[in-house]
């Protein structure tokens, strides 16, 4: 972990030091998100932060569906399973 202190200035614009820049990987025309909850901010690379969300979200569907079984799967819904039959 680096800790570096830098200064904001009159528009508000603050500059990313050399050595955090080379170590996250962070070259000229990289998009930058912006995250700020409260008092605390926190800086990702957009590419870094699309590939963590498709991490996060590759098991949603296989979630959803076990979800969705269990509702499905109970013995209260087997009386729509019989009305549907009879029409």
């Amino acid at each position: 972990m680096e800790i570096k202190i830098i200064k904001v200035t009159d528009k508000g614009q603050i500059s990313l030091p050399a050595e955090i820049r080379k170590s996250a990987d962070i070259n000229i025309g990289d998009s930058i998100i912006l995250i700020q909850k409260n008092k605390r901010i926190m800086l990702k690379k957009v590419d870094t932060m699309e590939n963590e969300l498709e991490d996060d979200f590759s098991d949603l569907l296989k979630l959803s569906e076990i979800s969705m079984k269990k509702l499905w799967d109970n013995k209260e819904d087997e009386i729509w399973n019989t009305y549907l039959k009879k029409r």
